[in-house]
């Protein structure tokens, strides 16, 4: 690949270590990169009220697309500019056929405000069940009847006792097309978003804006969530420790996130 014009990545499992931290090297190479005039679009799961921490240990701030595709986040001003999200009737049908498809299962709902942490208890909220197992202190406990009924970024999905893979099946043949359901994580947690957005979506919008062709993009991933970013850029990097799914669609294969895979291929320009 030519030098790139763009540079996007994913966070977790990819740009961050195993600790969820930015390590010295890759902080260094991100600055480079930015000096450099090139843009480094951070392209997460994350919504953005986990972003700034990461943005401070970057030393870069520019756009992210937040929520797997759903929000777009300004971290240099933090500002949410635009989302795409799931409408009620669409969070009603999927969470009553989900709840029957898969017993025992829990919801929970993100939405985006003004700011990262703007109206923090109207970003995060979640089904009883859903706090039990996943007791994040940003969680609302609300009744599903209270959350479905206004529009969400992206609709969670956990189930105590079965893997994302399995979960996935199961929602995409009992959901088809309406949704796009995807997942970063093994453990029983699944993340639904609008039909057509994904992190493609989020990051072709980004790069439109700025003028920078899908050819000319370098990317970075590790889960299933990445792989239609994969596909669309130019040049798409697995981590060494990504999902076998992940590494089959990447044009190439780095070290892996312990080992700043990220940073290995951005000293090759910068």
């Amino acid at each position: 690949m030519r030098q790139p014009c763009l540079v996007a990545s994913d966070l977790d499992g990819t740009l961050l270590d195993p600790s969820e931290r930015v390590s010295a090297r890759t902080a260094e190479r991100a600055r480079a990169v930015d000096a450099a005039g090139v843009p480094l679009v951070l392209v997460t799961g994350r919504p953005p009220r986990w972003v700034p921490r990461i943005v401070g240990e970057l030393g870069v701030a520019g756009p992210v697309v937040c929520s797997n595709g759903a929000v777009h986040y300004d971290a240099a001003t933090d500002t949410v500019v635009g989302s795409h999200p799931l409408g009620p009737e669409t969070l009603r049908a999927a969470t009553g056929a989900l709840r029957r498809a898969l017993p025992g299962c829990s919801f929970g709902v993100e939405r985006s405000t003004g700011a990262a942490r703007d109206r923090v208890d109207e970003q995060f909220l979640g089904e009883p069940d859903f706090h039990r197992c996943w007791p994040n202190p940003d969680l609302r406990v609300a009744p599903l009847e209270e959350f479905v009924n206004t529009a969400a970024d992206k609709l969670l999905v956990l189930h105590e006792h079965m893997d994302s893979a399995r979960m996935a099946a199961v929602a995409e043949r009992v959901l088809g097309d309406g949704v796009r359901v995807t997942y970063s994580t093994g453990s029983g947690l699944l993340e639904l978003s609008a039909a057509g957005v994904d992190k493609a979506s989020g990051l072709a919008r980004v790069a439109g804006r700025l003028g920078v062709a899908a050819e000319d993009v370098l990317a970075f991933g590790d889960m299933p969530n990445d792989v239609p970013m994969l596909e669309w850029a130019g040049h798409g990097v697995a981590m060494g420790n990504a999902h076998p799914e992940v590494r089959q669609t990447a044009d190439e294969v780095t070290a892996d996130n312990a080992a700043d895979g990220v940073a290995a291929v951005l000293e090759r320009w910068w």
